[in-house]
């Protein structure tokens, strides 16, 4: 299968799509309008059984306000019907992915569950890492929004999963990325791209927060649906972790942060429950704009304040727990802090700080004004709290109170606007069984193989190939991206993008005073990867999600940590397509039976569904995140190989004849068909025991994992990396062309000193790990620093960085 022509489909940029002048305005989702007439009270709603309410503009179907109609024993309020339907949309219920989601809970094991202290379902996964301490991770999408309005729509995405590892009582230490956009090359990008990157870089930047690593993969299937999945870690003492909950009659409820506003009114609870068409405003009225709401509205060093004071709170237990406010705003906190509590809540919408003069309780309770928390406060400690908030000059209110009876109960201008059970709007949420049917065009695809595909044979055929290839956009160099990121402050970046891993030191202080150290004795970090080749999940999608593990699993390996959980961010086309339903389903059972295998559990993750626009779903996209654990951090291995000449490059792991769904294939051919290389994650484990062991016994000085490309991108890099030389030596009556750009999975090229070469290699000998000694670094060539290929040619390393660093500049200047 071959993929469209770049420019294809029609993409139309934010203005025609929001057909405003104002990219990011308010979009009037609600009815009735704010201002003058009735307030929509329970009362009225009681008294006006038959009215006509919008509820399928807001995303309900008939069956689902049926649901509501009968929950509420009558028709809901305007605010009722505002809260239920952000809340039951795709992006906060899951209602289309939960009965997959399940195959997680049953194939983690006793032991799993152990190096858990927090799981599915809390604002993210945290993990005990020993000596009484514990670290935070979860990687969340934005992808809707970003394309809408490019930077504010990844600004957010960084703010909002930020405050989600904040309300797990942690500090945020380090963010990542990971980004896919349309063709390199499609006009769309120039405005996607560039804007993307800066709102990612401009939040994370002004927050003072590392960006460690991430991924940047252009392919055609995301033009007009960009991926912006952003991950954060955070590291707290266990004793200390919060979850989200509203418990003790009395309590008080406490809105503090930004005020709330008709920015980001709807934002991406709608607008990630929905799919594009090609042409948004086509026939124009408000079925076509209601799908397009306001992006939510960044401010960083608002949300660096608000770190701050929560941090000041947990500390000085303030509270009994905190929640963010991110998709579907005062509804989603209000609603899950009551039903993860006692159940019962009281608010006055009265007491809200607004931006605006005139809002309705329904846009008050869908805003989602970014650097906002709600937090459940004992009535002794509210002055204490308020007092932290002024002292960081953050607005604070109480809203209301936690109740016994299990009623959210909220008023607006004195009158009661919602009575609900919050349970029923939190999580208990339509479930559908959608149809799942593995595509009659799937056999097809498979059959499809690159057997056929002319490859080449002489050196100068090979030579071109290598630097066609280093220089492709997914390939090549992202120091475009990575050098607008600020991944070095703070100071506690041990490793960071162009390395396989981002790995921090956690020996930094929690809280003001200097002294009070994370860890004594070594200096302990966290390393952390993620990875997803869609292509291979498009081939074969559990499988395809087992190599997105495996991949990810390796890089963290590769710097010398060892594998302790895993996150995700599930990318997937429109579930109302039953092949979309099958790759999401195979995928999950995929992901879960590999982390069942490798002893490492899910803590959490994602869902974004609705990747489609007109008509044409995204490549399926199972964002895998590994968080390792490193006992000391001066003993991290670095990718590049350094000045030590005669260094011996070994090769470990079995190189087969594997291209199907490669970047060959799509470079040179444009072609995607066959099957994936096959997963073998035993190999994987045992290789990451010897790369672990080889790390903190100093018998490694350099190594990186092979994956998109081969040997040959792995060897590019290294000496890039580097800026040393190398001689490779290919193995005898071996085909030059599948030794170097083959995409064999369990394989790493590594660096080992001379004085440590039998020790490594006997280690891997008694633990029946393959390997191959292709070659040595070559610091002292008289001749200059260069890449030699025996057989293939010899690179300068000038031309090498030149093909290899010149692509993005030359795409986005």
């Amino acid at each position: 299968m071959t993929a469209p022509e770049p420019g294809a489909l029609h993409h139309p940029d934010a203005a025609e799509l929001l057909d405003i002048t104002d990219p990011v305005g308010a979009v009037e989702l609600v009815e009735p309008p704010a201002g003058p007439g009735p307030i929509d009270t329970v009362e009225r709603a009681e008294g006006s059984p038959d009215e006509e309410q919008p509820y399928r503009e807001l995303g309900l179907k008939d069956d689902e306000y049926a649901r509501i109609r009968e929950i509420l024993g009558r028709r809901p309020t305007a605010a009722e019907l505002a809260m239920y339907s952000v809340m039951w949309s795709e992006h906060c219920s899951y209602k289309s992915s939960k009965v997959h989601l399940r195959y997680f809970g049953e194939t983690t094991t006793e032991a799993m569950k152990a190096q858990m202290l927090a799981g599915i379902g809390e604002n993210a996964g945290v993990v005990d890492i020993g000596n009484g301490y514990a670290v935070t991770f979860k990687v969340e999408s934005h992808n809707h929004p970003s394309f809408v309005e490019p930077y504010q729509g990844a600004a957010t995405g960084v703010g909002g999963i930020v405050r989600d590892i904040l309300a797990m009582g942690a500090r945020p230490v380090a963010v990542m990325d990971q980004l896919r956009f349309g063709p390199a090359d499609a006009p769309d990008s120039q405005r996607v791209v560039p804007g993307i990157v800066a709102g990612v870089a401009g939040y994370g930047n002004s927050l003072g927060l590392p960006n460690i690593g991430g991924e940047v993969v252009f392919d055609p299937s995301y033009a007009g649906n960009p991926l912006v999945n952003a991950a954060c870690i955070g590291v707290l003492r266990s004793a200390d972790m919060y979850t989200a909950h509203a418990s003790g009659a009395g309590n008080q409820v406490v809105l503090y942060g930004s005020r709330t506003g008709l920015d980001g009114i709807g934002g991406v609870s709608v607008l990630a429950s929905d799919t594009f068409s090609g042409d948004a405003h086509a026939g124009g009225g408000s079925n076509a704009r209601r799908k397009l709401p306001s992006v939510q509205v960044g401010d960083p060093f608002a949300e660096k304040v608000l770190i701050e004071a929560t941090l000041e709170v947990f500390a000085a237990g303030l509270v009994v727990g905190i929640q963010d406010l991110g998709g579907a705003g005062l509804s989603c906190a209000t609603s899950e802090l009551a039903a993860a509590g006692d159940g019962g809540m009281r608010i006055d919408l009265d007491a809200v700080p607004l931006r605006a003069d005139i809002m309705s309780a329904a846009e008050i309770l869908s805003s989602e004004s970014q650097e906002r928390m709600c937090a459940v406060v004992p009535p002794e400690n509210v002055e204490a709290f308020l007092a932290v908030c002024r002292k960081w000059e953050i607005e604070a209110a109480v809203i209301g109170e936690v109740t016994e009876g299990g009623r959210l109960v909220i008023t607006h201008h004195g009158q009661t606007v919602v009575d609900v059970p919050p349970r029923t709007v939190a999580h208990e949420g339509p479930v559908y069984e959608r149809p799942v049917a593995r595509p009659d065009s799937q056999d097809a695809l498979i059959a499809d193989t690159t057997a056929g595909l002319a490859r080449p044979s002489s050196p100068d055929e090979l030579r071109e190939l290598l630097l066609t290839m280093i220089a492709s956009p997914n390939l090549c160099s992202r120091a475009w991206v990575t050098d607008q990121y600020d991944r070095y402050v703070r100071g506690n970046t041990v490793l960071a993008q162009p390395a396989d891993a981002g790995i921090i030191r956690i020996s930094e202080a929690l809280g003001d005073s200097p002294a009070t150290t994370l860890l004594d004795g070594p200096e302990r970090g966290i390393a952390m990867a993620t990875d997803c080749n869609s292509r291979y999940t498009m081939l074969d999608p559990y499988t395809g999600a087992q190599l997105a593990l495996a991949e990810a699993y390796r890089n963290v390996v590769t710097t010398g940590a060892v594998p302790t959980a895993v996150t995700n961010c599930l990318n997937f086309g429109n579930p109302e397509d039953p092949s979309v339903m099958w790759q999401l389903s195979q995928a999950i059972h995929g992901l879960a039976d590999g982390c069942a295998e490798l002893g490492i559990p899910v803590t959490g993750g994602n869902v974004s569904l609705y990747n489609q626009t007109a008509g044409t779903n995204i490549l399926p996209t199972p964002v895998v995140g590994v968080l390792g654990i490193i006992d000391d951090v001066r003993r991290r291995t670095i990718p590049g190989i350094g000045h030590d000449d005669g260094e011996t490059l070994l090769l470990l792991g079995d190189t087969l004849d594997e291209f199907d769904g490669s970047e060959w294939a799509r470079v040179v051919h444009d072609h995607l068909g066959g099957v994936p290389p096959r997963v073998d994650l035993a190999a994987e484990k045992r290789l990451g025991e010897i790369l672990v062991a080889g790390s903190r016994d100093g018998m490694i000085s350099a190594a990186h994992d092979l994956s998109e490309g081969g040997l040959a991108q792995a060897a590019v890099e290294m000496c890039l990396s580097g800026e040393t030389g190398a001689r490779l030596v290919l193995p005898t009556g071996s085909d030059p062309f599948v030794q170097l750009f083959s995409e064999t999975t369990a394989r790493v090229l590594v660096a080992v000193p001379r004085t440590e070469e039998l020790r490594f290699t006997e280690m891997c000998t008694v633990r029946q790990q393959p390997f191959t000694r292709i070659g040595v670094v070559d610091a002292n060539d008289p001749a200059g620093h260069a890449l030699d290929i025996q057989g293939v040619g010899r690179f300068e390393l000038a031309d090498l960085r030149a093909a290899w660093s010149g692509t993005l500049p030359a795409l986005f200047g």
